[in-house]
């Protein structure tokens, strides 16, 4: 029985309803499915594997900026929340707690892990006696866990997994060079592998992490105009040292606060790359993360078949063997036509199609999953031909997404001018803001936008607040948010 039923249903168009696409593309690509626990999720093997693939990525970059990674408990007790206080209100209406264990009720209830400043903090004053031992550069790769009231797969669920970085440092200048050092490192992952473009800058003191100083992020537009906090860096001061006693033996034999950061990213950003750059057909995958590079699909009539499969089977080995994560599709009860849709839905960025006439010719057909083109390259040529499709389509994805947010960027003068550009057009307003709480607070109530960040270079530098009129501190990115 021909499996061709099965062809690629519709997917609801983006412009029809945007978050109604999106479900429906991640639960066709079969990357997740949703768990019997509210607000939490099943990555199946897809999903999980473009995770493995941002990790490894970023991984390397923690390393080559001398960082290690540890392991801490997911189980925090609800004193070490109350020796910071900002941080402990900024996160207690998430907080789930374990109040009981073992049949018994706990003489203290248990935090599942939110974040773990607090658990790291108390254990760099245990290992922290002197100048000598710092720098002290950590990371953990982990899962957290914040009760969201709204959930929407990879973007916001009630577990999610990620990494959390914390460092501490002698002094304020050394720990605000690691901070920016860490967003340097985010927006080069995030644009050179996910090809996603992002506007690096300072969150608004309403908007930065609970216990901060200063949190710096990296904001990306999604093709809906929304934005997704790509990545975050936070110079955390002293605030947590005190709290958590974490003092050091300095140069001049004195007692000193270590000053400390802490940084990080989550499986948002699987969600972030499949807004980004997905289109109606589906999935379009960065190729730096995607799980499979290239599907090869052997074309044509039964009679040529063992001899197309042979040599497909043969170029398979050729490409696996040069790093190239590639599957084959040789199935014989579907039809070409089928695999074509099935996998550009999947959005794997190269199909590779080999038929007894390309065999004839010593020559198989390159397809691209972002423009459609078709190539024909020497069989001899294979790898090589693969590789410099797999740094076009990065690019051209890369392209592809400034191109959308520069089209979707707008400046305004006035809070009027704001919400009329919001109810014409998607997208980011660029904005003067005298640095007034209420000011912002209003934005937010009368548009929906969020200030994103303060960015580090503005396309130009506004002169008044859009909301009281008065000369603005701050040229701030505004925009509705995921």
């Amino acid at each position: 029985m021909s499996k061709d039923k099965g062809f690629v249903t519709e997917i609801t168009p983006q412009g029809e309803d945007f978050s109604r696409w999106y479900i429906d593309v991640i639960k066709k690509a079969e990357l997740m499915d949703y768990s019997p626990v509210r607000g939490c999720i099943v990555f199946r093997p897809d999903g999980y594997e473009l995770w493995e693939n941002m990790q490894r990525e970023l991984d390397q970059r923690f390393k080559d900026t001398g960082h290690r990674n540890a392991y801490f408990p997911l189980f925090i007790p609800e004193s070490f929340f109350q020796k910071e206080k900002e941080h402990v209100e900024g996160f207690n209406p998430e907080l789930p707690w374990v109040t009981e264990a073992g049949g018994e009720k706990l003489e203290e209830r248990l935090a599942i892990r939110p974040t773990s400043e607090t658990m790291i903090g108390h254990m760099y004053a245990k290992w922290i006696n002197s100048y000598r031992d710092l720098p002290l550069l950590i990371n953990q790769w982990a899962n957290v866990v914040r009760w969201e009231k709204r959930t929407l797969p990879f973007l916001r669920t009630s577990e999610f997994l990620w990494q959390e970085g914390h460092t501490a440092h002698e002094n304020e200048e050394d720990a605000r060079r690691e901070t920016m050092t860490m967003l340097d490192v985010y927006t080069d992952f995030v644009e050179n592998v996910l090809a996603i473009p992002v506007i690096k800058g300072q969150k608004t003191p309403s908007e930065k992490f609970a216990g901060a100083v200063d949190t710096y992020s990296i904001e990306a537009m999604m093709r809906d105009g929304r934005a997704v906090q790509a990545g975050t860096s936070h110079y955390l001061g002293t605030n947590f040292a005190v709290a958590f006693d974490i003092k050091y033996l300095s140069r001049e034999n004195t007692q000193e606060f270590c000053h400390t950061t802490s940084w990080g990213v989550s499986t948002r950003l699987i969600g972030a790359l499949i807004m980004v750059h997905g289109d109606d057909r589906g999935l379009v995958l960065p190729p730096k993360v995607a799980p499979t590079q290239v599907i090869m699909i052997p074309i044509g009539p039964p009679k040529t078949r063992e001899q197309v499969i042979a040599k497909t089977d043969e170029l398979f080995a050729e490409l696996k063997k040069a790093g190239i994560r590639v599957r084959v599709d040789d199935r014989s009860d579907v039809s070409p036509g089928w695999k074509f849709n099935e996998y550009e839905m999947r959005g794997i960025p190269i199909r590779l199609e080999l038929g007894p006439r390309d065999l004839e010719n010593g020559v198989c057909v390159l397809v691209s999953r972002v423009t459609g083109e078709k190539k024909q390259v020497p069989l001899t040529d294979l790898t090589a031909e693969v590789r410099k499709m797999l740094d076009e389509v990065h690019a051209q994805m890369y392209e592809r997404a400034l191109s959308f947010r520069e089209e979707h960027f707008f400046s305004v003068e006035t809070l009027d001018e704001l919400k009329a550009k919001l109810e014409e057009q998607r997208g980011f307003a660029l904005a003067g803001w005298c640095g007034s709480e209420a000011c912002e607070s209003q934005v937010k109530e009368e548009t929906g936008a969020t200030s994103r960040n303060i960015p580090f270079e503005p396309a130009e530098t506004k002169r008044q607040c859009l909301v009281c009129g008065e000369a603005a501190k701050h040229t701030v990115v505004f925009a509705r948010a995921y």
